[in-house]
């Protein structure tokens, strides 16, 4: 078990300066619904739970085939948890701190002969620098779909790995930066403008501009609100989908309608800030928490909702990244 930080020890001491790691990655979990009521475990989980210790973790899983309905070849997961005392790159830039790296990949990976694909790594990084290291840096850096078929077509899909841009000045939350804020906006309305998008949709993506506004107005990323005590925010990788020469498929924004088999949802994000909790579990007390709340980010590559003949939902690979330094 990680060391707790030390106390100061007299008037006018100062306690040095610390973080606590915190990544979770699984390669697939859900539940299948009909034509039978099954869990679909979390395949390849594994965590770094609010540690001071610099840590590596990995698992691997072999060949799997549940009911027949949902297989992969392989897959495997890994969390870094490490300090990076001295790192100046080519430009000269600063990148000294506490780095945490999350990842999850799937292989060969067959959803009821429908949706496949060679390969699918869902990977995120987060930067804490040694000052202003409160909020960090964000890369999803090695994120990518291999060969992803629907219907034996391949679907071309473009990724923003720079969706979350540069650390947001004065080491303000990501929700209480202009510039991102901005850039979610954009995506939000664009796929409100889809024609042809159904009015469930219209209304989600409606609710999600007129939140960031009010994300704007209050501009406090720490203040409760009614999204689970918290602020967050979902949005996407994804820039854009290419044509799927099948009769009856759509795309709206990450999200692609197959007739016949449900919904499929690429490359979600979530931007939230809360107490360093497991973002997959919600594990965690208030005497074990680290100081402070802190901006975490989930990366979850396929949210599949399958409606018929086969029921049920498929979530993976998934990453989640954060962490909390203090003082």
């Amino acid at each position: 078990m990680a060391a707790n930080p030390k106390s100061p020890v007299g008037p006018g001491s100062v306690q040095e300066r610390y973080h606590v790691y915190h990544a979770e990655a699984h390669i697939l979990s859900g539940e299948l619904e009909h034509p039978i009521k099954q869990p679909i475990e979390e395949y390849g989980h594994v965590a770094l739970e609010h540690t001071r210790r610099e840590s590596l973790s990995t698992r691997s899983v072999g060949e799997t085939n549940i009911e027949g309905l949902i297989s992969f070849k392989s897959g495997h997961t890994r969390v870094v948890g490490t300090q990076v005392k001295q790192k100046t790159d080519i430009f000269g830039n600063d990148h000294a701190g506490w780095v945490t790296l999350s990842t999850a990949t799937i292989e060969g990976y067959n959803v009821v002969d429908t949706i496949t694909a060679d390969r699918v790594v869902a990977q995120v990084s987060t930067e804490h620098p040694m000052t202003q290291g409160h909020v960090p840096r964000v890369r999803f850096l090695g994120t990518r779909f291999e060969n992803l078929q629907i219907g034996g077509y391949e679907v071309q899909v473009e990724l923003d790995l720079g969706l979350c841009g540069t650390k947001p000045e004065g080491d303000r939350s990501y929700l209480e930066d202009s510039d991102f804020l901005d850039r979610i906006e954009r995506q939000f309305e664009s796929i409100v403008d889809t024609k042809g998008l159904p009015d469930g949709l219209k209304k989600k993506y409606k609710a999600e501009v007129e939140y960031i506004d009010d994300l704007r107005k209050r501009a406090k990323g720490r203040a409760k609100d009614g999204r689970n005590g918290y602020p967050k925010l979902q949005c996407s990788l994804v820039k854009s989908i290419g044509e799927i020469p099948i009769p009856g498929v759509k795309t709206f924004g990450n999200v692609i309608f197959i007739p016949n088999f449900g919904t499929v949802a690429l490359a979600g994000v979530e931007v939230g800030i809360r107490a360093s909790q497991s973002e997959f579990h919600g594990q965690g007390n208030a005497s074990t928490l680290p100081p402070g709340d802190s901006n975490y980010f989930t990366l979850n590559m396929f949210e599949i909702r399958l409606g018929c003949p086969v029921g049920g939902k498929a979530n993976g690979p998934a990453v989640v990244s954060n962490g909390s330094t203090a003082p």
